[in-house]
């Protein structure tokens, strides 16, 4: 049976020349798990908003979706929420209640179901995703990935025949992402229900996928099954190929007849069957190691909590970031690094140790000091930075200070546009953008205020590899010209490309620091696929660059 059938279905936002999605036709079978990839904006959320009528964006149509055979405009709300399942990027939006269990029940009492089955049904959901330790917890006491885990539970319990994912690890760290997506393997697999998906961490989902979509400008390029895109792909030297997961990577830069890999175990037997013998002889640092006389931002023995009965969110803390680096901070959710951005860009103050930028204590600043052509910072919510109608007036405003023409300023707006790739976004409302548009819009602001330090939690996040790899040269650009980057990131890909340092955060500090080579080729689980895939042959070896050039030299 086909859960839905999309035809013809074009679309355009509204003050946009450009469609938003192109001529789009699929069917998609009940039971199936798609996963639906592409580059930023190319029209993956748009898409799957189409098939929540109560998410589709406003704009102009055209083309039919049915859902079961049935026009999908024809449901009415209580079929929608019921039969179709949706969970957001962020986990915050999703959530409304105060209480675990509440929020459980929530859809059900929406739905009118009598108390004995709300009850049955909640315990079930809570056994099944593993709830019951915190069941009765306050909402606002949860990790990233709980509140994500809760939103799908949720969404469960109401028993939906299709589930639909937007980018649902965008926020969650790597152990936590891994696991979120097990879980919803295990609903596609064990309880039948069809699952369509969307993201850009392909590592994990793609060979748990029945069908990968690949989406470009509005268009579907290729919808094949993972092996199969993947060897057209490479076949056809086509520019997605970079979003592809480690394995498939990897596996197009190396001459060879064999199947593609789609996972580390495949990548592993893939490097096997080349003969290949252990060596890291062509393994080296990124960058040789520099000596930088200054220490931009200091923490010494910092410690902090929220309320004064609280307990200890950073505890201890001691931490040195030296100029013209980027600095890579990892770890899981909940373990203090959001808080540690906001003790340095002065939002919380610490109630023992000292936060310095350039040698003096923060709290010495005053606000027009401290964030005038010296401190940028980028939040993990891009949205909390938008305030007007338009992207071009959103960028405007960061300039309503400075003493410059209209001209002058739109030449700026203009450069930092082309810049982050969002010159023909300028004219819509940020809250239309995807969110990798939004987080490069949000970008584009804070360098606006051309900062000598600039602060980035989770800076990748939405965004697909191709702006990843420009990011990269964005901040080497930046450091070149004497800037500091600190940054908190969840993309052990992206910290192992281009960070100069990283470290370790848990409970509440810092337990390591050291180069990526080293950092990351020590770790099981916070190291890239590429070194999981080669180390047993390259021991060092952490980025797909790495392992593609020792195989081709060995």
């Amino acid at each position: 049976m086909v859960s839905f059938e999309i035809k013809d279905l074009s679309f355009f936002y509204p003050n946009s020349e450009k469609k938003a999605l192109n001529n789009i036709n699929i069917q998609i079978e009940q039971g199936e798990f798609i996963t639906i990839c592409g580059k930023s904006g190319c029209g993956k959320s748009t898409l799957l908003r189409h098939l929540k009528p109560i998410l589709t964006p406003h704009g102009d149509k055209t083309g039919e979706i049915f859902f079961e055979g049935q026009p999908l405009l024809k449901m009415n709300l209580r079929e929608q929420a019921s039969k179709i399942g949706y969970v957001l990027q962020n986990p915050d939006n999703q959530i409304v209640t105060d209480k675990v269990w509440h929020e459980l029940a929530f859809g059900l009492e929406s739905l009118g179901l009598d108390n004995a089955t709300i009850r049955l049904r909640i315990a079930e959901m809570a056994s099944f995703f593993g709830i019951q330790d915190w069941f009765m917890k306050d909402v606002a006491e949860l990790s990233g990935g709980q509140k994500q885990l809760l939103n799908l539970a949720s969404i469960m319990a109401m028993q939906p025949q299709v589930l639909i994912l937007d980018e649902p690890t965008s926020q969650l760290d790597p152990i936590a992402a891994s696991e979120f997506l097990e879980t919803v393997k295990k609903i596609n697999r064990e309880i039948g229900t069809t699952v369509i998906l969307s993201e850009h961490r392909l590592e994990e989902v793609f060979p748990m996928s029945d069908r990968a979509v690949v989406m470009d400008n509005g268009e579907i390029i290729v919808c094949d099954t993972p092996q199969n895109v993947g060897e057209r792909l490479k076949k056809n030297e086509n520019d997605m190929y970079v979003s592809m997961p480690s394995a498939v990577q990897i596996y197009g830069g190396i001459e060879s007849n064999l199947p593609c890999p789609l996972t580390v175990r495949e990548g592993r037997k893939f490097l096997d069957s080349l003969g290949l013998k252990p060596n890291d002889e062509y393994i080296t640092e990124k960058k040789q190691a520099k000596n930088p006389a200054e220490t931009v931002i200091c923490l010494n023995d910092v410690w902090f909590k929220y309320e004064k009965s609280g307990k200890d969110i950073i505890k201890g803390l001691s931490l040195e970031v030296k100029k013209g680096m980027i600095h890579a901070i990892v770890g899981g959710n909940g373990t203090g690094k959001t808080t540690a951005l906001t003790l340095i860009n002065g939002v919380n103050k610490p109630y023992r140790g000292k936060v310095k930028l350039n040698g003096k204590e923060i709290a010495k600043y005053s606000g027009k000091e401290l964030f005038s052509n010296n401190l940028g910072v980028l939040p993990q919510n891009p949205q909390a930075l938008f305030v007007k109608n338009t992207v071009e007036l959103d960028l405007l405003e960061m300039l309503s200070d400075k003493h410059l023409s209209q001209e002058e300023k739109s030449n700026k707006v203009n450069e930092v546009a082309e810049l982050v790739e969002i010159t023909d976004r300028l004219q819509m409302h940020p809250y239309d953008l995807s969110g990798g548009e939004q987080q490069k819009a949000a970008l584009a602001k804070v360098l606006l205020l051309e900062p000598k330090i600039l602060l980035l939690d989770e800076p990748t996040k939405g965004l697909d590899n191709f702006f990843k790899i420009k990011l990269g040269g964005i901040l080497n650009k930046l450091i070149s010209n004497g800037v500091t980057v600190l940054l908190v990131s969840h993309d052990i890909e992206f910290c192992a490309k281009f960070a100069d340092v990283c470290s370790m955060f848990f409970d509440g500090s810092v337990i390591t620091t050291n180069t990526p080579k080293m950092f990351f080729s020590g770790n099981s689980f916070y190291t890239t696929a590429a070194n999981r895939m080669s180390r047993h042959l390259f021991r060092n070896a952490i980025t797909n660059e790495d392992v593609i050039k020792s195989c081709n030299q060995s």
